[in-house]
């Protein structure tokens, strides 16, 4: 029953929100922002928990409400944005994104390698791979089943209209082979790589405190070569900000397992220099790390 409602309201909300005219569909997710901040619905604790732990002060300090209530609304303008996507000209998608070092990626590409640009749930990561789709880099990313099936079916080829190819989670050894096979063919892979969802996760130390990141975005760059290039983003007013950062190298020496431990380690310093920065854009509503959010 839970399932069905929730996949009536995405259907209504992408069959209206690109329907709106522009302010009055901020108004209504800004209006939603709202009723989450005063009920604590939908993961709005769980971010203050988190962002605790980003700022390194206590959940009920100012600073800290201050945070949520800025990022409940930069979360809802994300889910606004990303459901008004199917009626977005590419125009429209170029003019809303500002590029920084985006040449790191295509000056991998015509090296001959294939490129894995990870990055942390900030900002608008739909609208940046349209955009990065449009600058001349299709990719393929990988998301979690969501059940009804129906509605994954549905966030997949809203996804593939804008040019991204997405593969189930759930199916580890299909998706790991056609991801290695797409970077030795010099492509391009995204992956969100700042929350854990397995049980095969690397120990990381994340805004200052201990947690773990998947190991999936390190393993695929060291198997195959490919280029690990960390990415941040963050809402710049009316426009989203994109850097490609430089690449983690990956270390000569060591096993297998602690180079992809040191790359890995790697990226969460990138996070959270990222996060730390714009702490209001990173849009983690459920548990980073384990327990109560420690200072940091």
């Amino acid at each position: 029953m839970e399932n069905d409602l929730a996949s009536r309201l995405y259907s209504l909300a992408w069959r209206v929100t690109p329907r709106l005219p522009g302010p009055v569909a901020a108004l209504v997710f800004d209006s939603v922002a709202a009723g989450m901040r005063w009920s604590g619905a939908g993961g709005v604790r769980q971010l203050r928990v988190n962002l605790a732990q980003v700022l390194g002060q206590a959940a009920d300090s100012p600073a800290v409400a201050a945070a949520a209530a800025r990022g409940v609304h930069s979360y809802l303008r994300y889910w606004r944005e990303f459901f008004g996507l199917a009626g977005w000209s590419r125009d429209r998608i170029r003019q809303a994104v500002v590029f920084e070092s985006l040449d790191r990626v295509a000056t991998a590409r015509d090296a001959g390698r294939g490129v894995v640009l990870a990055l942390p749930h900030s900002g608008n990561w739909d609208l940046a791979g349209a955009a990065l789709v449009l600058s001349g880099h299709r990719f393929t990313t990988v998301a979690q089943r969501l059940r009804p099936e129906r509605l994954y079916q549905r966030f997949v080829s809203h996804r593939a209209a804008l040019g991204i190819e997405v593969l189930p989670a759930d199916e580890i050894r299909r998706t790991v082979t056609t991801l290695t096979r797409r970077l030795r063919d010099g492509e391009v892979v995204c992956l969100v790589a700042d929350r854990d969802t397995s049980a095969a996760g690397i120990g990381v130390r994340f805004c200052g405190a201990p947690t773990t990141f998947p190991a999936g975005p390190a393993q695929l760059a060291l198997r195959t070569g490919a280029a690990l290039l960390p990415v941040s983003l963050w809402y710049d007013g009316p426009r989203l900000r994109i850097r490609i950062h430089p690449e983690v190298v990956p270390g000569r020496d060591g096993t297998t397992r602690a180079r992809v431990a040191a790359m890995t380690q790697e990226l969460a310093d990138v996070f959270t220099g990222a996060v730390r920065r714009h702490p209001h854009d990173w849009h983690v509503l459920q548990p980073v790390w384990p327990g109560p959010a420690h200072q940091g």
